[in-house]
Formats: structure tokens, C-alpha cells, sequence
């Protein structure tokens, strides 16, 4: 079913500066999968946090026509369910290592939008929008309200696992995804700490061991995965 160990990511590629318009945009391949993320900064708040002094991080996700074997319509006047499930994972990731009282009032907009999917779309775009919004921040880091006090408080990535013919598996491409009896998306900080956890039986239940070995083994690819955004941003990388 695959060439890969059981235990071993897709190879990465990550590319900074992809577009030249948006302060941060990154193309992030895993696989076949390929996801362009963006961030670009809005001088403004939503209006539930006007006048509060504090920023916001907000994204949307958007799978592209050709980005599967048969082509998927545009979502021009309504965003399906799956969609706004996953736009909201990801702000809800970012979210989790932002002070954003450091960012002042102003968003940072995330987009990702899938070029090529081969499963694990949502976690490739965690995971290259994080390296996009640093990029962002850097852009405007002389604007913050105290420069000197960065907004990052860790990294973030996300990897899917799961459990394919009483196997288990790590980042699941579309035949694994498509024949997993249980599924899972991690999305966990550079530091160990759990932001989220997406875990269904699809076709099969799952008890404590099982589920403790699926976390081990995202562990794995997570900090892989960190080593990853690390090397890519170099110097900027925030963290020590």
C-alpha cells in the first residue's frame, strides 16, 4: 500500500517567498500533496475587538479545481461544511502560540489553498502557515507596540496518523487515508504541548493502547516535522 516505513513522513519541501505580494507565503509539499499558505496583514480588527488593543490571526482553506483527480467545483456562495472545519483548525492552531495583546490592532490573515491533494491537506497547511506567519510578523516587527516583545510564544505543526489493517500508521496519504479504520490529525506545539486532537473510527473502534501508540508515533513525526520549519526559516526562527 505504500513504500514507506510505517513510522516515516513524506518527504518535505518547503518554499519561503514563493509569491512576492504577501508579507509571508510558503509552498509546502509533503508528498503529493502540495499547499500554497499565505499571510498577509490587515491594519484592523472584526469589530468585536475594536478599541480591546489587541490583534487577531484568522484563515481561510480553499481546495483549488485541479487539485484532485476529478475536478472540484469552486465554493463561490457557500463554503461547505468540510471547509469551514478546516479553516477554523487552522486559525484555532496559530491562535495557540500568539500572544495576540503583542501583535496591537491588526489581523494577520492565513490562506491556504490546496494546489494538490493527496491526503493530509489540513496538516500540511498548519504546518506551512506557520512558517508563513512568521515570515508575516518579521515584515512588521518594528510596528508592534513594543518591538522588542515578540508575539510567538512556540511553534506549531500538525501530522495525521492512523490505523490501516491493524497497522499503524504515520501522515497518511489519500490510500492509506481512504482504507484507515481510524484516523487521527495531531496539532501540537514545538514544546510538546497538545493544541488539538481529531480521532475517529472510521470503520473500527480503538482502545487505550492503541491510542496511546498513535500519539507516540505523532510525537515522532511532529518534532520532525519542527527540525523541518526550524531549518527553513534559519535565522528567524524565533525560538532558542
Amino acid at each position: 500500500m505504500t513504500s514507506r516505513r510505517a513510522d516515516q513522513l513524506r518527504p518535505v519541501k518547503i518554499k519561503r517567498g514563493f509569491t512576492k505580494t504577501a508579507p509571508g507565503s510558503v509552498l509546502y509539499q509533503c508528498g503529493g500533496t502540495t499547499v500554497l499558505c499565505t499571510a498577509s496583514i490587515d491594519e484592523s480588527v472584526p469589530p468585536w475587538l475594536t478599541n480591546q488593543g489587541t490583534g487577531w490571526i484568522t484563515a481561510e482553506y480553499s481546495m483549488l479545481p485541479g487539485s484532485t483527480p476529478t475536478r472540484k467545483p469552486r465554493e463561490r456562495s457557500k463554503i461547505d461544511g468540510r471547509t469551514t472545519e478546516i479553516q477554523r483548525l487552522i486559525g484555532r492552531s496559530l491562535r495557540a502560540v500568539v500572544d495576540t495583546a503583542k501583535l496591537g490592532p491588526r489581523t494577520i490573515a492565513i490562506d491556504c489553498d490546496v494546489l494538490e491533494a493527496d491526503g493530509g491537506t489540513r496538516t500540511a497547511s498548519i504546518t506551512g502557515a506557520f512558517i508563513a506567519m512568521v515570515d508575516a510578523i518579521h515584515q512588521i516587527r518594528s510596528k508592534l507596540p513594543n518591538p522588542a516583545d515578540y508575539p510567538l510564544t512556540d511553534s506549531v505543526a500538525a501530522v495525521s496518523v492512523g490505523i490501516v489493517e491493524a497497522k499503524t500508521y504515520l501522515d497518511l496519504d489519500y490510500p492509506l487515508d481512504s482504507a484507515a479504520e481510524v484516523d487521527m490529525n495531531v496539532v501540537m506545539t514545538g514544546r510538546g504541548r497538545f493544541v488539538e486532537i481529531q480521532g475517529t473510527g472510521e470503520e473500527a473502534t480503538f482502545d487505550d493502547q492503541q491510542l496511546d501508540g498513535l500519539l507516540r508515533l505523532a510525537k515522532i513525526g511532529l518534532k520532525q516535522l519542527t527540525d523541518q520549519q526550524r531549518q527553513a526559516l534559519g535565522k528567524r526562527w524565533p525560538f532558542a
